[in-house]
């Protein structure tokens, strides 16, 4: 057993995954070939962004999406600290300052209130992080973002495929929002390659320019270099391996769902349980199904189910701003329960496109059995 199953998934669409790295060997276009057009063409359109740019991995993307932005040392860029640690990462290896803060207990995604007590006037951009799978409520982020001219970058590693709802009935999909957004293909996300990739989203043709250079060692044309930029491309065969997949992209959402709704309707009566909190705002596309356990033994928890060969994940078990490698931008006597109170509650499940009733009742029958 184990928390994603990607064998299982290459399996259902082996001959269409080794027929497009097929063309890609035959054509030896393996840097900026044109399945890596195609492919941002057809997430562009699948998303309903008017730019998307591929890159190596996701933490380059956020890397990117800031350098793109031309913040000066000591800028501030606003960020959960309920998060991995890259989202955080790359605003202090740009000489910026990480601003941590709190968010939401039920929905574990940052808010506009949240944000906004954080707000000074060395604010940039705020990073909104689509956590587990649901959006952030990006109306009210935007709003405020556009009050206080900051730049939004939003994170958009974890719910790709996911649809938000503004008040008056529009939709759109998350990475299609902010002013720049960011994926990472790491192989275990909804949509994930056979190695590391990456790509950023925008609707600002300025923006997407200066992604493009600084991507490409910041060349406006070969050896003709107008900015400082780094060197992060997403390779053919990955670029050849998504495309195929971006097709089941909804397909896989749906079977997260059924997954997802089936735990619910086991485990909801169970009193130390608190299931995962859908936003009215946002379909959760479920990257983690991600639990709270209430009563202090999530430790125990996890111990037991892993002694029944039961996998489970704990992101994340330490809030970035007790991190070591943060401690230098935050104040003494600082302190976010809300992070620390899901830092000591929760845990998540196995949840993948090829997940079982069956191995779904397995999984439960040990875990409601340590409750008895």
């Amino acid at each position: 057993m184990q928390m994603v199953d990607l064998k299982g998934q290459y399996q259902r669409i082996k001959p269409e995954i080794n027929n497009a790295i097929a063309q890609v060997m035959d054509s030896c276009h393996f840097i900026n070939g044109p399945i890596v057009s195609e492919f941002e063409n057809n997430l562009s359109e699948y998303l309903g962004v008017k730019h998307t740019i591929g890159c190596a991995n996701g933490t380059d993307a956020l890397q990117i999406a800031l350098m793109a932005l031309d913040l000066e040392p000591g800028d501030e860029v606003i960020v959960p600290s309920f998060t991995y640690v890259a989202t955080a990462e790359v605003i202090a290896l740009l000489r910026l300052k990480p601003v941590l803060i709190d968010q939401d207990l039920d929905t574990f995604n940052v808010t506009a209130d949240h944000i906004r007590a954080h707000i000074t006037e060395r604010t940039r951009a705020i990073v909104p992080v689509h956590l587990f799978g649901q959006t952030c409520d990006m109306e009210d982020i935007m709003t405020l973002a556009k009050e206080h001219g900051i730049y939004v970058i939003e994170d958009n590693a974890q719910a790709i495929g996911a649809v938000y709802q503004f008040a008056d009935g529009s939709k759109k999909r998350a990475g299609s929002i902010g002013h720049i957004a960011t994926t990472s293909f790491f192989p275990s996300k909804n949509l994930g390659c056979f190695g590391d990739g990456g790509a950023l989203f925008t609707n600002d043709d300025d923006l997407a320019g200066k992604i493009r250079m600084i991507s490409n060692h910041g060349q406006s044309k070969r050896y003709y270099h107008d900015r400082i930029g780094v060197n992060s491309r997403l390779d053919s065969i990955q670029a050849a391996v998504l495309n195929v997949k971006l097709k089941y992209l909804d397909e896989y959402a749906s079977s997260r769902n059924t997954a997802a709704l089936y735990y619910d309707e086991n485990l909801t009566e169970v009193e130390q349980l608190k299931i995962p909190v859908r936003s009215p705002k946002s379909n959760h596309v479920f990257h983690q199904y991600t639990l709270r356990l209430l009563d202090g033994s999530r430790d125990d928890l996890v111990a037991y189910l892993k002694s029944k060969g039961i996998p489970t994940g704990v992101y994340y078990p330490l809030p970035l701003y007790n991190q070591k490698a943060f401690e230098k931008f935050v104040p003494h006597d600082f302190s976010l329960p809300i992070a620390d109170q899901l830092c000591k509650e929760v845990f998540s499940l196995p949840i993948h496109t090829e997940l079982s009733y069956e191995i779904q009742d397995q999984i439960m029958g040990e875990l409601l059995s340590f409750f008895n």
